[in-house]
């Protein structure tokens, strides 16, 4: 049986990123990355990243994630999944990141907005973006 929890939701139709109290029965979403070196990938995320983790057993970390939203582009494949992690300030992300000693592509502009990505110890890459466009999300204050 499925147990129903009370959460903020957006509001229908908002752009404004109102929320409301619902009942729902999905609260979240959980991705996986595939990786060569997991435990590598771990370490990024938790070192540099700075995400707070729990350990679900073994040292295997599952990290607590900023908001997120979904977008579904239309694809010929119809295959595969990427993860962009958003920002305000790109330029200063990625500074943050070198001082880290993570190395990310050249920035490319898209009419959407402007778009890198770094890649993980473990051989995958994750993209970083700062959109141009409304997000589904609030976006902390400055």
């Amino acid at each position: 049986m499925a147990v129903r929890s009370r959460m903020l939701l957006p509001v229908t139709g908002s752009r404004s990123g109102r929320f409301c109290k619902e009942d729902v029965v999905i609260f979240g979403a959980h991705m996986i990355i595939f990786s060569n070196d997991a435990a590598a990938d771990r370490a990024f995320f938790r070192d540099i990243l700075g995400y707070p983790s729990v350990d679900a057993g073994h040292n295997w970390l599952i990290f607590a994630l900023p908001p997120a939203e979904l977008a579904v582009h239309p694809s010929d494949d119809a295959t595969g999944h990427e993860l962009y992690f958003m920002c305000q300030d790109l330029a200063a992300e990625t500074a943050s990141l070198a001082a880290k000693g993570v190395s990310t592509s050249e920035v490319e502009e898209a009419r959407w907005g402007s778009v890198t990505k770094a890649r993980l110890p473990g051989g995958g890459e994750v993209g970083l973006y700062q959109p141009r466009h409304p997000t589904a999300v609030p976006t902390p204050a400055n």
